[in-house]
């Protein structure tokens, strides 16, 4: 079954409730949303009443609370201990947003695993999975998805090895609640050529098993693959292509994996800014790529 959905927004007035509205609205049947500011601390309480009501309406519009996603914050960065005082307000908040996951009954966190800085990519390696044995210690019922990352500056995560290298790290019972999230645009900046997918993914499936990887993240890019620059594009307006991508959605071995797109809002600045969503969720389940930025 495809499982497809978008990234949305979780307002204060709105709450859960106004994500499952949005993503009705693009003809999805997942989401993805952070539960808060991205790039700061900034957390107001979960509402209740529309948490509810929201899954409420997501039975009625059959859309799937255990496909569906969260994403942590940019500002968790749990490659970098050189402040214990940083580092340990990073496992702390991470341990926050998963039981924020909790009281949303939303299962599935994705996270950046982060930047070594000044550090260097071993010991960034090491401090991951460290900072994940301590925040998932006591945490139940919520899977924890690393991402992809496309290798800008000191990024960790760009590579199977250094997934790889994290999962080898992790405390056994800390283990099975630690999953993979590809990125197509991640993917390709950092070097992989999305249209050998599949023999990305007899790699993947040697070195850490295929049944690790719990989303898909579907974006085109701006961007030469191996250029680490990690800028999306719409699809098929990017350098990965339309067809390459749809082969990725569709594999066979990632049927029922959730793809979430992260593509850019049209005129983003302007006053006619709009999602691309709709239309791009109709190309995937169509199988046919339009130009609806020209054409709309």
């Amino acid at each position: 079954m495809l499982y497809i959905g978008s990234h949305t927004s979780y307002l204060k007035d709105k709450g859960l409730l106004g994500v499952v509205n949005e993503s009705i609205s693009y003809g999805a049947n997942i989401f993805m949303f952070y539960t808060g500011s991205n790039q700061s601390t900034l957390r107001f309480p979960i509402d209740k009443e529309l948490t509810r009501k929201a899954h409420e309406k997501m039975l009625e519009y059959n859309l799937d609370k255990t496909k569906c996603i969260v994403h942590a914050p940019f500002i968790i960065n749990l490659a970098n201990n050189s402040s214990e005082e940083k580092y340990e307000f990073y496992i702390n908040f991470l341990r926050q947003e998963l039981n924020r996951c909790i009281e949303l009954d939303i299962r599935n966190i994705v996270l950046h695993p982060g930047s070594y800085t000044t550090l260097d990519r071993e010991t960034g390696i090491k401090n991951i999975a460290n900072g994940l044995n301590i925040a998932l210690k006591d945490i139940e019922g919520v899977n924890l998805l690393l991402e992809f990352m496309s290798g800008k500056g000191t990024e960790v995560g760009t590579s199977i090895s250094d997934l790889k290298g994290i999962f080898d790290l992790l405390d056994e019972n800390i283990k099975e609640k630690v999953f993979v999230c590809l990125d197509t645009c991640h993917m390709n900046d950092a070097g992989i050529d999305i249209s050998k997918f599949d023999e990305f993914l007899d790699v993947f499936d040697k070195t850490i098993g295929i049944d690790k990887i719990k989303c898909i993240h579907v974006n085109d890019s701006m961007n030469p693959i191996g250029s680490h620059k990690d800028r999306h594009a719409n699809l098929g307006y990017g350098t990965i292509g339309f067809e390459n991508l749809i082969n990725v959605i569709y594999n066979k071995r990632l049927d029922d994996i959730p793809k979430i797109l992260e593509t850019p809002w049209i005129n983003r600045n302007e006053k006619d800014a709009y999602a691309p969503y709709k239309y791009e969720i109709e190309m995937i389940r169509n199988k046919e790529f339009k130009d609806y930025i020209n054409t709309k």
